[in-house]
């Protein structure tokens, strides 16, 4: 984690052999996580893991004002970026000219980081973002646990929270999330 963290510094201070290395250390981890999210999409999703790493990892090391201070604020904005681009890529097949009128599925009661069979990105994205309004460190948990995989003590952790504060926040996300996309099926 040293060595990471090592390089996360190097790379902000603009060194490109450093982001390299950074690659090869966390390539790996995050192509496994993207690849697991990805299997469990619709079907007929186009979009590689391997994609998904590269356009995040390239939209990371894009952005002069992020600064990362550990691993787990590194894994937290890949979740991120890796989360926009999957909001994206849904966004443009929502349009009609494109396969729109997709209807929206409810998420089960299951755990958050086990997609069901099929996700409605943009309604989740949507619910997210009223959350955001709110309550954005249950967001940023959210998150965390969705794309990452990370644990509630690991994206606690990251968060700044205390164990028992994340569970109580991911219990209500949770809980507050699928009560949003239900509300989205309901016949006007």
């Amino acid at each position: 984690m040293a060595r990471i963290t090592r390089l996360l510094a190097e790379v902000q201070a603009g060194d490109r052999g450093a982001a390299d290395e950074l690659l090869t250390l966390v390539y790996d981890e995050l192509r496994r996580l993207a690849a697991g999210k990805l299997s469990k999409e619709r079907p007929g999703q186009t979009l590689q893991a391997t994609a998904l790493v590269n356009e995040a990892y390239l939209r990371m090391l894009g952005d002069d004002d992020v600064r990362w201070e550990n691993r787990g604020h590194f894994f937290a904005a890949a979740a991120t970026a890796m989360w926009r681009i999957l909001v994206d890529s849904a966004r443009r097949k929502a349009q009609l000219k494109r396969g729109g009128g997709l209807k929206r599925r409810d998420l089960d009661e299951a755990d958050l980081i086990e997609w069901p069979e099929s996700v409605d990105v943009l309604a989740l994205d949507e619910a997210l973002d009223k959350l955001a309004e709110t309550d954005p460190v249950k967001v940023d948990l959210v998150k965390l646990r969705f794309f990452t995989g990370l644990t509630v003590e690991e994206a606690g952790e990251v968060l700044g929270i205390s164990r028992t504060t994340a569970d109580r926040y991911w219990r209500f996300a949770r809980a507050w999330l699928l009560n949003e996309l239900q509300k989205g099926d309901e016949p006007d």
